[in-house]
């Protein structure tokens, strides 16, 4: 038997010994031309039959009818009936009586509802409407508030004794002119629908619930405030679910966690019913990139409280306009987020780490999900590790793989370590290509005014910049390939090299991102995870040295990565490209598009897309990618590419109908104008308004800059006054009817003790939206003022002309403050300061004069106007 066995092994090292050889001998040939279209069509058909479909996914919604048979549910029908009472309603702006007392009221009817049906033997309810008055540094301005309302529920168990409360907020106030059903309607109603099932349920909950109804988010972010730092609940909030929107219907993305919170994650991949999350998406967010901010961040700086921020993000082009209405959101994205919401709430309510959160703060997490279907989270440490890991073994075993074809082809190790170096630049080309490409395209459309083509049908960035992007990734490999071929290497390992090659910048930008503390590392460490396996299975099968056999296991095990990747970019695209209409004018927008492409083609295509040179005549697949970009290059410059449709995807004009007056340091009015002022939104400026508009007098206020305190116009908060420079104003002859007035009354001048120092107290009163601007003249210091002394006790960090912003819910009563100058020559008989006072009147109330409705009513009908009257007096004390 022995003798028999060991003749078996004999015979099977022999066969393998003769395949070795053929390879040697013979190396395998290149398949037909024509199936390599084939083989790059495949990645795009698994694109729209895996990931599309899953990627829009909706779970059907519940209705009321059904509600006996699924208890405990989550009624989406029922919630979107309090969503259509929400959207007739109209715009809820703070400051009006539609958003200070008839939406309080009806929150108030609707939690008394929600009382009416409550098991009364085992909850309780207590409400609440906070009425409060405060300030905080909010960017380059203080933001300070009087008498802004929240509508706040606590739902509590009766047995429980817990103080540590879990806080779930959203808001109900909406921007002017928007009515706000998906930003942030969705969220209100599945928080009352969320409270009402806790409320009749017979399975309780250890922690009680705050349901904070915010009545002032798009201030901004002021209710918020007025919660944390002054409510009587506040400082038992443990933890926060935060809900809020950028678009309408559709999933909700969680974007942040945390911070250094993980066991939220763990209570997510445990809960959350259908997973929409990334660590990619937080670090994007907070690195200022995407042109928003959330209620999170205030519960964060000011608890601190840590906690889950989701949003929903699906259709942002109606995101604060005045499409934002009930119809374009789906009763089962009510469904999807009501579902999550109820789930997460019911596992935080009941969390153990609740009792004492600060002891389980262990640091930051990685986060994920996968098409939708699982959520994949672990701690910061953790990825540290694996990113370490799978990086230095893809690097072992790339020098593995290299020394097993020194074995196979007699070369020497010097040969093949040649061939992979040149083969390890040109993947470095590859790589700059990929990038520079459709960055070249987007320099290109920028210099030709054509920014913007893919708003409408964003399908043109496959041509535009994916395409680009997968022409740089395999060009260098197959022009070396075709034009200098081997004669030593056989071509399946010089193309199993390419492979290599990538995974060695994979694990070089792992290490490095890793090193950085990019928890976004976590990209390239999936890539060579998948990379890994199958090496080690071509390696241990030795299919890494039969033809292209390894290249059909490579494929199979870059399914999974591809699907991710195509998935995840994906989603970055929808909801980053509504973005680009409000990004702003001074950055092109393509720039940060075609580098998402490029990024996503390069995780999803990296080791794949070079394997096109196994077939023959690789160049013809180039020239094909190359024709592709042409026509879709063509099809943009045509009336496709026009980036703006009425309703659907709409140009955004923000401006303001303005009446200014300069008055000088003896009193005399030196300026008495009027006209428009437009902060534009997107890179496109106001060119497609000129075919329909007579802008021929439209200046750009940059030259005013430097001779007016902030360039002369009433810019609205941070974003107006960061941009203010970007601005234009259009003259126009007939004043400016503003329907009200903001009056500054000087009350007292007094000079102190010192003799170089004075005092001034004034009495400021206007509309619901105010703010003044402050800059001390040549020779003057500000000591100190009535507000927040942030700003004067961090000179290098805030530098004047000095914003406070302003506003009012329900109390109109002036401002008092006063200002406190130093001046070296103690001489207040000349000018000492400027101040500016703008008085903004949102209100869709509020009437705009005749001139003014006809400019609006000329706009073309792909503009959503966002526009209101404005006041700026300039005085010099």
């Amino acid at each position: 038997m022995d003798n028999e066995k060991d003749k078996k092994e004999f015979d099977l090292d022999e066969a393998n010994t003769i395949i070795e050889l053929t390879e040697k001998d013979k190396p395998s040939k290149q398949f037909a031309w024509y199936y390599a279209p084939s083989y790059l069509l495949f990645w795009v058909a698994l694109f729209f039959a895996v990931v599309f479909p899953l990627f829009n996914y909706l779970p059907t919604a519940v209705k009321i009818e059904e509600e006996t048979n699924k208890p405990g549910q989550f009624v989406a029908e029922r919630a979107q009936h309090i969503l259509l009472e929400l959207d007739r309603m109209g715009p809820k702006i703070v400051g009006d009586e539609m958003n200070e007392k008839t939406m309080v009221q009806f929150m108030l009817n609707k939690i008394e509802a929600v009382r009416g049906v409550m098991r009364n033997d085992l909850y309780e309810m207590e409400v609440d409407v906070q009425r409060a008055s405060g300030a905080y540094l909010h960017w380059e301005m203080i933001n300070m508030y009087q008498a802004v309302q929240n509508v706040i529920v606590k739902l509590s168990t009766r047995s429980s004794n817990s103080t540590s409360y879990l806080l779930i907020n959203s808001h109900y106030d909406t921007k002017p002119g928007s009515v706000g059903t998906g930003d942030a309607g969705l969220m209100v109603v599945a928080m009352l629908e969320v409270m009402r099932i806790l409320a009749t349920s017979e399975d309780t909950f250890q922690h009680p619930v705050v349901f904070l109804f915010n009545g002032a988010e798009e201030q901004p972010l002021q209710g918020s405030h007025a919660f944390i730092s002054q409510h009587k609940w506040s400082a038992n909030c443990k933890a926060l679910i935060n809900l809020d929107s950028a678009g309408a219907g559709g999933r909700e993305i969680l974007f942040q966690g945390g911070p250094n919170h993980p066991w939220l994650m763990r209570h997510y991949r445990e809960a959350a019913k259908h997973p929409f999350a990334t660590t990619m998406a937080e670090e994007i967010f907070q690195a200022g990139i995407i042109p928003s901010d959330t209620d999170f961040r205030i519960f964060r700086d000011f608890g601190p409280v840590p906690g889950l921020d989701m949003a929903g993000c699906y259709n942002g082009f109606v995101y604060h306009t005045k499409y934002d209405r009930f119809d374009v959101i789906s009763r089962d994205s009510i469904q999807n987020t009501g579902e999550n919401v109820l789930s997460l709430v019911r596992s935080i309510s009941n969390a153990e780490e609740m009792y004492d959160t600060e002891a389980h703060s262990e640091g930051h997490s990685v986060f994920f999900d996968f098409l939708g279907l699982f959520f994949v989270y672990y701690l910061e440490s953790t990825g540290i590790a694996l990113n370490i890991c799978f990086a230095f073994g893809g690097l072992i075993l790339v020098c593995v793989s290299l020394w097993r074809m020194t074995r196979t082809t007699d070369l020497s190790v010097g040969s093949v370590a040649g061939a992979f170096g040149i083969l390890f630049l040109l993947e470095l080309a590859g790589f700059l290509l990929a990038f520079g490409l459709p960055l070249l395209m987007a320099v290109f459309y920028d210099a030709g005014d054509r920014t913007l083509t893919y708003l409408t049908n964003s399908w043109l960035v496959i041509g535009l910049f994916i395409c680009p992007s997968l022409i740089g990734l395999v060009l260098p490999f197959t022009l070396y390939y075709t034009l200098r071929p081997s004669k030593t290497i056989p071509h399946n390992y010089h193309l199993q090299m390419a492979g290599h090659a990538h995974c060695v910048l994979l694990a070089l930008l792992c290490i490095i991102l890793t090193a950085v503390s990019l928890r976004s590392a976590y990209l390239c460490m999936i890539s060579l995870l998948f990379y890994v396996g199958s090496l080690i299975i071509n390696l241990l099968s030795k299919l890494h040295d039969r033809g292209y056999y390894w290249s059909l296991l490579m494929s199979v095990c870059q399914a999974m990565p591809f699907l991710y990747f195509s998935y995840l970019f994906h989603a970055f695209l929808v909801i980053t490209i509504p973005m680009t209409a409000r990004k702003g004018t001074e950055v092109n927008p393509d720039l940060l598009i075609s580098l998402l492409c490029a990024l996503g083609t390069i995780l999803a295509m990296g080791f794949v897309a070079p394997l096109i040179n196994m077939f023959r005549r690789p160049n013809c697949m180039i020239g094909g990618l190359a024709l592709i970009t042409f026509i879709f290059c063509m099809i943009s410059v045509s009336e496709v590419g026009f980036p703006y449709r009425p309703k659907t995807n709409v140009m955004r004009v923000n401006f303001l109908q303005v009446h200014r007056r300069f008055y000088e340091f003896d009193g005399s009015l030196s300026l008495d104008d009027s006209g428009y002022y437009f902060d534009l939104q997107d890179r496109r400026l106001e060119q497609p308004l000129r075919d329909t508009m007579d802008f021929s007098e439209l200046i750009n206020l940059e030259h005013e800059c430097d001779s007016q305190m902030m360039c002369g116009v009433p810019c609205f908060n941070h974003r107006w006054c960061e941009a203010r420079k970007a601005a234009r104003w259009l003259p126009r002859k007939e004043t400016v009817e503003v329907p009200g007035t903001t009056t500054l009354e000087l009350l007292n001048k007094t000079v102190l003790d010192d003799g170089y120092s004075v005092r001034y107290q004034f009495k400021l009163t206007g509309p619901a939206r105010m703010s003044i601007f402050l800059k001390p003249l040549d020779g003057v210091r500000m000591l100190d003022w009535s507000f927040l002394r942030g700003m004067l006790d961090n000179p290098g960090t805030f530098k004047p002309p000095y914003h406070i912003f302003f506003a009012w819910g329900v109390d109109d009563s002036p401002i008092d403050f006063y200002l406190e100058l130093a001046k070296a020559n103690g001489n207040f008989n000349e000018p000492v300061f400027e101040i500016g006072i703008s008085g903004h009147y949102l209100s869709n109330v509020h009437k705009r004069d005749a001139l003014s409705e006809q400019f609006i009513a000329d706009l073309p009908d792909f503009v959503h106007a966002m526009e209101w009257p404005a006041s700026y007096d300039r005085y010099i004390y």
